[in-house]
């Protein structure tokens, strides 16, 4: 090769090294840099080749060496003792690039690998070039309290890089403080008390349809749960919204919900890409579809005459405690916010109960007693007074909460530029790090919850708070159970949840009874459990049977 050719080689090469010098510093995502960095600077280093080479040749050649220098660089320098995260362990793929992570989570079972990341190399794992995951109940506080890192870039893919956040997607804590008020008025405890009549009516109306289920040898218990929940929803936050409990899923606006979960899912490992996905077309109909209609809805609330304070007049400021009004916009990324969180987290933790139960027929009966107890036939169950005395009820519900959390591998969580380092818990991050707590693992850990950690057994919350004798070696760490996420970014409707969940409980157990169907193997049921964010779970075929006043041997709670 001739000195010459070795010359523009070089040149090549040294701009191919200094583009991931500003890949690294910069993170650029705008597209006129990105085309500039990958298009425009190979096109022109082409030229130098021009004297020997044909122009296609000479285009080839100046690409191949540019992007192999820029893609063997990036791998050196992330497998090196010179990266930042050097220290921490994890697989070669993982510390090359998000990528790795990408096909984990087209296989929807992010939250099972990361697991087994932690059961391998500890406390802490390096899930991608610049991430980590943690598994360590003493950095849940640093990272996620009130001085912990605010949300991290995964938002940007997820929201298809949406100009205007969500409340869930605010990565300014400023602006998530100031957008989160009218949400904190719409569900404080006074607020939900309001809503009860709202959960009262969709949950009779649930086992009403339930009931009328009981002459059919098989039911989909889990998308009857859906569409109560959609439902009640659309009521709490706008007034009205469906009627699935009647109609079903019509306009398949179910399937939209939860074809856009799986899109954002998608893209939360490589946000970059969001914008190049909006430039396909069809892409993202799903979602653009979903906003369409929730735009339609929320402008038929605004003019309406609902005199009831849903969510919508918390949001839309008609209580006047705010400055100014919201743009639309902003309204419009609230409503989808509310149906999507609203609805689909709530029907999978039901649903995730309702499995739990009929997988344990002594837990089934003990919880189906306490409900006969406090809601005798005849009384009121969807009245929460008696809530309160009900410690089964809730060990029940934190037990599936802890074995299923609605978000199985956190929320990700990422350093302000400029504001440098920090120690989480006994580990040292540095600015430019991304980190999550994995929510799926640490509630499963044997040192934070033992015995039977990856069993169902409610009763370790009765132990824990003194109404049962310990067994030996008991664990039970309160500070590790955090379903509900934590600090200022923690789930603001954690309340209505419950109070939601509680009343279907309630309710639903008094009147009626379930068993699986014949020949279904329920071990299918965490098998298919996704990690879309948030959690997702097949079919829950059951029979349904309406139970009797006269409470004699009901053996329908027995699972086959």
């Amino acid at each position: 090769m001739t000195i010459g050719n070795c010359s523009r080689k070089d040149s090549t090469v040294t701009l191919g090294l200094f583009a991931h010098l500003i890949f690294n510093r910069f993170e650029p995502a705008n597209l006129s840099v990105l085309a500039c960095l990958l298009g425009l600077v190979p096109s022109l280093l082409s030229i130098l080749f021009l004297v020997h080479l044909a122009i296609f040749k000479a285009l080839a050649f100046a690409f191949l060496t540019y992007y192999a220098t820029l893609a063997l660089s990036i791998v050196v320098y992330r497998l090196s003792p010179f990266h930042p995260l050097s220290n921490i362990p994890g697989p070669i793929p993982n510390k090359i690039s998000m990528l790795w992570m990408l096909w984990i989570g087209l296989q929807k079972k992010r939250h099972v690998y990361i697991k087994q990341l932690h059961d391998k190399y500890g406390d802490i794992v390096r899930i991608g070039p610049n991430e980590v995951s943690i598994r360590d109940p003493s950095a849940i506080t640093p990272l996620m309290g009130a001085n912990g890192w605010p949300k991290g870039p995964n938002w940007t893919g997820r929201t298809l890089n949406n100009p205007t956040a969500s409340l869930i997607a605010i990565r300014d804590p400023a602006l998530h403080n100031r957008r989160r008020r009218p949400w904190t008025r719409a569900l404080n405890t006074a607020s939900v008390k309001e809503f009860q009549p709202l959960i009262a009516k969709r949950v009779k109306q649930l086992v009403d349809r339930l009931e009328q289920q009981s002459s059919s040898k098989e039911i989909d218990l889990s998308q009857w749960i859906s569409y109560f929940t959609y439902d009640f929803m659309g009521d709490m936050a706008f007034g009205h919204w469906s009627e699935m409990l009647d109609e079903g899923d019509k306009d398949q606006l179910w399937q939209i919900l939860k074809g856009a979960l799986k899109t954002m899912s998608f893209l939360e490992p490589i946000p970059w890409l969001a914008q190049f996905i909006l430039m396909i077309p069809n892409a993202g109909e799903g979602m653009k579809h979903m906003r369409k209609f929730n735009l339609a809805r929320m402008q038929d609330r605004m003019h309406s005459d609902v005199k009831r304070k849903d969510l919508f007049y918390y949001i839309h400021n008609e209580d006047g405690a705010e400055p100014q009004q919201p743009p639309i916009a902003q309204l419009l990324a609230d409503a989808n916010l509310a149906i999507i969180a609203g609805s689909d987290t709530t029907s999978t933790t039901l649903s995730n109960i309702f499995f739990s139960l009929l997988r344990n027929p002594g837990v089934y009966k003990k919880l189906q007693a306490e409900v006969d107890q406090w809601y005798p036939q005849g009384s009121d169950a969807t009245d929460p007074e008696h809530h309160q005395d009900m410690s089964y009820l809730d060990a029940v519900i934190n037990e599936t909460l802890r074995l299923f959390p609605v978000v199985p591998s956190g929320s990700q969580r990422a350093a302000v530029r400029g504001s440098g380092g920090k120690f989480i818990g006994p580990y040292y991050l540095p600015e430019g790090t991304q980190a999550r707590i994995h929510f799926w693992s640490i509630q499963r850990d044997p040192r934070n919850f033992f015995p039977k950690s990856d069993t169902f057994w409610p009763e370790r919350w009765l132990i824990a708070q003194g109404d049962m004798p310990a067994p030996d070696d008991f664990r039970h760490n309160f500070d590790a159970f955090i379903p509900f996420s934590f600090g200022s970014y923690n789930c603001v409707g954690k309340n209505l949840a419950l109070t939601e969940m509680r009343t279907v409980l309630c309710h639903v157990l008094q009147n009626l009874s379930f068993r699986f169907v014949d020949g279904w193997d329920a071990d299918e049921w965490e098998r298919g459990l996704e990690d879309n964010f948030v959690i997702d779970h097949g079919a829950l075929p059951v029979t349904v049977t309406v139970r009797s006043s006269s409470r004699a041997e009901d053996s329908g709670y027995m699972s086959r």
